[in-house]
């Protein structure tokens, strides 16, 4: 056995290293190693050659530790620029899911009717809208869980908003300023990171121009979303390693450490600084620190050295450290995330490994040593690939039962959607069966008027009748004709008042014409005519005759106008001041607005809240069912009108029937 041996008694051609040197243990070698590697070195040389020999080793050595110093950074440096991309993949995704997830949301206020019926609402008449579309914004705020939902107008006002009902919202607020406001007002989709200057909140905003296609899509407001960012800044202060988002004026948004927050990159005039500072940061300082970072060039990695005034803030008293700054451009945003590594672990790295090999190239000639390392490295990369391996076929098996589970979703969707279309029929044919029973009601309670006005011409018919076959037996002929003349007369009379009857209760389609509001009105008001002289009620007319024209159908606008009018009755029952209004008046969008006041009782804020939902009604039990107003309001909507309520100035109630204009094509000459 070697080791059993002297120095004076091993074999020919052993290592000295073999005899007298006990076994690796895989720390580094200490530095008197080197002279006992060198006693390979014949005796028998020279003395000068021994000097070149013991150089040339040293050489060998420096340039070994000097090569596997450079290799083991280079590497060191790669494997740190990995890991910071993959922390830059994980900040991005956090980024995007957080912040961009209400990216759609701006499209669904730009669809509502009720933001587009604001909008088109002049200033002085917005409070009926403004107060439908707020609702609208707070259950879809309160269906996605927090951000701010809000519509402005193309002055940069806000006219509606989620956070209506607190007291710091943002109604009326003036963002005519604001980036986003001037990039979508001007017919472009935007998002910019802003800080609001009513609660000081910092966030990220969507924005999308209102169009109205009744204004031949004319740009009428902007729907924006305010998507929050806590839990951004909550993962992003937790970073260990100063990380960094900066936005397209260098500005930095967000940092580890906080105190570089609304730092920039690079120094900038105060000018600037203090005019982004009102336009996008509600006058909050910028600039106050300026990082002097080029960070040209870290797409790909680049090696920094932060300025002296910066080092205590991310590691005090370790002096000037290098990082290495990796940069990435976030989709969807002008903001780049920069992250910065610190190398001080990878030079510590390299320099063990220059150790290392030097050690190595020292111990060449332990064999088993060399042997056995490469065989575990071996050993690990079989590892390695069957891990692999296994990797992905777990991915695999994965993506098939996704796709499974996607397939059945997709067939539930598709089945979902034939449900709700065979749904929204069958409710369509309700609602009409509804509209034919409610006229039919409606005849019912007028049979008894219809029914007197009636008797006496068929009573004075008969008598007329009578007398002119008596006039004929006695040859007066000519008084026979008059009192056939008069008969005449009273049959055309029967005839207009069953006329408007047969027209009202006939079950049709909805088909759009060109309608005079003023014949509409007459037709309703002449069904309940008796009842309007039986309860003394004071009629004000204010339509001309052809001068409002609606693109409606008739016979659903007549029963719009029945339920109206037959509700306003019912409400003057008990006052001692019966008077029904009907006026007309063209908006600025150039819908008919027909406006039905009374001075009944009115309603209170309770019951305008629930005044459209199906089966509220402020009558008394058994009086009503509370869906004329509900099918009303679709009726209108059907053909694109709309159906408003108020109160009256001066006590009553007040409905407010919107009629779409005619097209252009059906436009009357002048």
């Amino acid at each position: 056995m070697p080791g059993e041996a002297g120095a004076g008694s091993r074999p020919p051609g052993q290592s000295p290293r073999a005899a007298g040197v006990p076994p690796y243990n895989g720390a580094s070698p200490s530095p008197p190693a080197m002279p006992e590697s060198t006693a390979v070195l014949p005796t028998s040389l020279p003395r000068p050659h021994r000097l070149l020999g013991l150089a040339g080793l040293l050489v060998v050595f420096l340039l070994v530790g000097l090569a596997s110093y450079r290799i083991s950074e280079r590497y060191g440096t790669e494997g740190m620029r990995l890991a910071a991309s993959h922390q830059l993949d994980i900040l991005g995704a956090v980024i995007d899911s957080e912040v961009t997830r209400h990216a759609s949301i701006p499209s669904a206020v730009e669809l509502n009717a009720d933001v587009l019926g604001l909008l088109r609402t002049p200033d002085d008449a917005q409070d009926l809208r403004q107060a439908a579309a707020n609702r609208f914004l707070q259950k879809l705020n309160d269906h996605l869980g927090g951000p701010a939902i809000f519509v402005l107008d193309t002055a940069g006002r806000v006219v509606a908003s989620s956070d209506w009902i607190f007291s710091d919202n943002l109604l009326g607020a003036d963002l005519s300023y604001m980036p986003f406001f001037l990039d979508a007002v001007r017919g472009s989709p935007a998002r910019h990171y802003a800080v609001d200057h009513v609660r000081q909140e910092p966030g990220y905003y969507f924005a999308l121009p209102i169009r109205d296609e009744a204004q031949e899509w004319k740009i009428v407001g902007v729907a924006v979303v305010k998507s929050g960012i806590r839990e951004v800044e909550r993962r992003w202060l937790a970073q260990e390693a100063p990380a960094l988002i900066v936005d397209r004026n260098d500005v930095v948004l967000l940092a580890s450490p906080p105190e570089w927050r609304y730092a920039t990159l690079r120094p900038q005039p105060q000018e600037a600084l203090a005019k982004l500072g009102r336009q996008q940061f509600a006058g909050q300082p910028l600039g106050a620190i300026s990082l002097n970072l080029d960070l040209d060039g870290a797409d790909a990695g680049r090696v920094v050295r932060l300025p002296k005034h910066l080092r205590d803030d991310v590691a005090p008293t370790r002096g000037a450290r290098p990082y290495l700054a990796l940069a990435r451009n976030l989709p969807g945003t002008a903001w780049r995330i920069v992250v910065f590594a610190d190398l001080r672990p990878v030079g510590v790295q390299a320099a063990t490994h220059a150790a290392l090999s030097v050690a190595a190239l020292g111990c060449l000639l332990l064999g088993v040593l060399y042997t056995r390392q490469r065989r575990r490295l071996a050993r690990g990369r079989e590892e390695a690939r069957a891990m692999l391996e296994r990797a992905n076929q777990e991915l695999e098996c994965k993506v098939r039962e996704r796709t499974v589970d996607l397939s059945a979703a997709v067939t539930g969707l598709q089945r979902e959607v034939q449900e709700r279309q065979r749904a929204e029929q069958t409710l369509r044919a309700a609602q009409d069966e509804l509209v034919q029973a409610a006229k039919l009601a409606v005849l019912g309670q007028m049979a008894t008027g219809i029914t007197h006005e009636l008797s006496q011409p068929l009573g004075a018919i008969r008598t007329l009748a009578a007398n002119a076959a008596e006039f004929m037996r006695r040859g007066d002929l000519d008084t026979s004709g008059k009192n056939l003349a008069i008969v005449e007369q009273l049959t055309e009379q029967m005839g207009n008042i069953i006329g408007p009857l047969k027209t009202f209760a006939r079950k049709s389609p909805a088909v759009s014409t060109a309608v005079d509001v003023a014949q509409a009105v007459d037709a309703a008001l002449f069904l309940f005519d008796a009842r309007l002289k039986k309860e003394a009620v004071i009629v004000e007319r204010k339509i001309g005759p052809g001068g409002s024209l609606a693109w409606c159908d008739r016979n659903r606008l007549q029963q719009v106008l029945v339920n109206l009018i037959g509700n306003a009755i019912d409400a003057m029952h008990d006052e001692p001041l019966r008077r029904l209004s009907i006026t007309t008046e063209r908006a600025s969008s150039g819908q008919v607005a027909l406006a039905v006041t009374d001075s009944g009782y009115g309603f209170s804020e309770e019951a305008l809240a629930h005044l459209f939902e199906p089966f509220f009604t402020t009558k008394q039990p058994g009086e009503g069912l509370g869906l004329g107003l509900t099918i009303s309001r679709d009726i209108l909507r059907d053909f694109g009108g709309d159906l408003m309520a108020g109160p009256a100035p001066g006590g009553g109630a007040r409905f407010v029937v919107l009629l779409p204009p005619l097209p252009p094509n059906h436009q009357e000459s002048p």
